[in-house]
């Protein structure tokens, strides 16, 4: 293991000084040749928007920690490349299912990108705390709201019925708070925290309580994404439509009885079980037993569709 690592070592270490050579850091002696410096690279602020509205509500920029507080944001979300280059190809794949539900419950489409800050856009994710999903349901929450979360069967990691399920919650605080900024902070916080915050500090205004950093920049991370994901070249992301990711086209095949093997089940309709529980990340088990005779809808994709 010895004679192992230090080969590795070596190995490294020309490696690291072939890099080097490359970059024109090092130059032989004798060598009169000029030495070759690297362009420097420059990082420079973001633009904040003079105004912008969210929820329909006009944002405050004109206050300085406001605006403070949203350059922060654009700045992590803008220079964090990897991560926002995905967000910005994996959008209309998941708006496209969001979108339409949203709009069809009276919920403000800005609530969209609050599903991005929740869960990355992976409706499979968990957090450490166990939230599942694409809008980060506990079972409780889950349960309450009309999911179903069981062995078999978790509807956290469903797309359609966790939106339908967020969107029941956020109809709920709307009608406790009747400001949807607070209704996003409640989706954070909790919504006791929120009501007490209220009370102590004699406010209904999102933008004058004091609820703690997480909370705060929790909904100006939200807005950030909304102003990078809508003009993505403004915060220097150019991502032509061809590399955007392809939206699924799958049909709805109902199973209102047992499913013994989903591994067959999948192979009748000519994919894998890989693929099948890649669609459908909600059926948590290799089988169905389903005593109660339930109807589920499982999404095939329609181009491997063999029935």
């Amino acid at each position: 293991m010895k004679t192992k690592w230090l080969s590795i070592t070596g190995c490294m270490l020309v490696g690291s000084m072939t890099l080097l050579a490359t970059c024109g850091l090092t130059q032989k002696e004798g060598d009169d040749r000029p030495k070759t410096e690297s362009t420097p690279v420059f990082y420079t602020s973001v633009p904040v928007p003079d105004s912008m509205t969210f929820v329909g509500e006009t944002v405050p920029l004109h206050r300085f920690e406001v605006h403070e507080s949203m350059e922060r944001e654009l700045l992590v979300n803008s220079y964090f490349h990897s991560q926002t280059i995905r967000f910005i190809k994996m959008a209309p794949r998941f708006f496209s299912i969001i979108d339409p539900i949203l709009k069809e419950n009276g919920i403000p489409a800005d609530f969209r990108y609050l599903a991005v800050a929740e869960s990355n856009l992976d409706p499979k994710i968990v957090s450490p705390a166990g939230a599942v999903g694409l809008w980060q349901f506990m079972k409780e929450t889950a349960v309450e709201y009309g999911l179903e979360v069981n062995n078999e069967v978790d509807e956290r990691y469903h797309i359609e019925k966790s939106t339908r399920a967020a969107c029941r919650f956020l109809q709920s605080a709307h009608e406790r708070y009747g400001n949807w900024t607070l209704v996003a902070a409640a989706y954070n916080s909790g919504r006791t925290f929120v009501v007490r915050q209220m009370t102590r500090q004699r406010t209904s205004n999102y933008f004058d309580l004091l609820l703690g950093e997480e909370t705060e920049r929790y909904l100006f991370r939200i807005m950030a994404l909304k102003l990078i994901l809508e003009n993505p070249e403004k915060y220097g992301f150019k991502i032509d439509e061809a590399e955007k990711y392809p939206l699924w086209q799958t049909r709805k095949v109902a199973v209102s009885g047992a499913v013994p093997d989903f591994t067959d089940f999948a192979a009748g309709y000519g994919i894998s079980y890989k693929t099948l529980k890649y669609y459908n990340p909600w059926l948590r088990d290799v089988q169905l037993v389903n005593k109660a005779g339930k109807t589920y809808l499982i999404d095939i994709p329609v181009e491997t569709a063999a029935k």
